[in-house]
């Protein structure tokens, strides 16, 4: 398994161990209960009593439902906490343990000024632990260079390994800062780290190169079915395009037109004229995108 073949935690089917909730759902059935707990003759006039939300018993009932439907969604996020997909901060920090992982941090703190270390993300965190099962071996599997690559240093966002020739394992690395280029000293930790013995086959000869950098821009002209509040929508799309421009700020990772129109469409503009740029950018294993600038202008009306 690649990297780039990891499963997509979000396609998944929601779990079900996860309870729907619904207030009203959980209501009408306590609603039931109590007044069937009255003698028959009795619960018509339960009922009607009940079906007053003036009233006291209506009350209580309503208060009490409420608690319940609180206790349900703390049962659900728990069920959340001890899965992959769903689990953040510290709770994804005891997943990453037991595959032996440890949060990263891409900048250390500044005690002197009283800055605090800035660590990697949730999703780094959660692409590393499902890379960890590849990382167990030392056949020397793609997967198993690129997920102990990222564990070298905090501040590399991706890693990638090719093989240009019989005997040579390139990996590619690319890091969060500016736009992507990994520094010469970083190469040189991270082919020192994967080439001791016990990290790799004793016939490959491992490199670390920095990603090539393809930098575009996004220049684009939104339409609107009204004025109204074009500049909230043409606002959103803005966010909506840097959004995509960073999910593919990856090795090997393509940027596609009607991808960036689809993002500035769903943010609710009637028609995305896409200026830059002119078409897909192919992406190659060594390379990666770094989008530099992202301009959407009013274009007017479109219904």
């Amino acid at each position: 398994m690649t990297a780039a073949a990891l499963i997509d935690l979000s396609s998944l089917p929601a779990p079900d161990a996860l309870e729907a909730l619904d207030f009203e759902t959980l209501y009408a059935r306590r609603k039931a209960a109590l007044i069937a707990l009255w003698p028959a003759d009795e619960q018509a006039e339960i009922a009607a009593t009940v079906a007053l939300e003036s009233e006291p018993l209506a009350r209580l009932l309503q208060e009490n439902c409420y608690r319940e439907l609180v206790l349900r969604q703390r049962i659900n996020d728990t069920v959340r906490a001890v899965m992959l997909a769903f689990a953040k901060g510290s709770d994804l920090d005891q997943r990453a343990a037991l595959f032996g992982i440890e949060r990263l941090v891409v900048t250390p703190a500044d005690l002197p000024n009283d800055v605090p270390a800035v660590y990697e993300d949730d999703e780094s965190l959660r692409r590393r632990i499902q890379l960890a099962p590849q990382g167990f071996s030392v056949a020397g599997p793609a997967a198993a260079y690129e997920s102990k690559a990222l564990a070298v240093d905090g501040r590399l966002l991706d890693a990638k390994a090719t093989r240009p020739r019989p005997g040579d394992v390139l990996v590619t690395l690319l890091s969060r800062d500016g736009d992507g280029t990994v520094d010469d000293a970083l190469c040189r930790a991270v082919e020192s780290a994967l080439s001791a013995e016990d990290q790799r086959p004793l016939n490959d000869t491992v490199l670390a190169r920095p990603a090539e950098i393809v930098r575009y821009r996004i220049r684009a002209k939104g339409y609107t079915r009204s004025p109204v509040g074009a500049d909230v929508l043409i606002a959103q799309a803005t966010k909506n395009a840097r959004a995509y421009a960073d999910k593919v700020r990856r090795l090997g990772v393509g940027v596609a037109e009607s991808a960036i129109k689809g993002v500035c469409q769903a943010a609710g503009l009637s028609k995305t004229e896409l200026i830059e740029p002119a078409g897909d950018l192919a992406i190659g294993p060594t390379q990666a995108s770094c989008c530099v600038d992202v301009v959407i202008e009013y274009g007017g009306i479109y219904e």
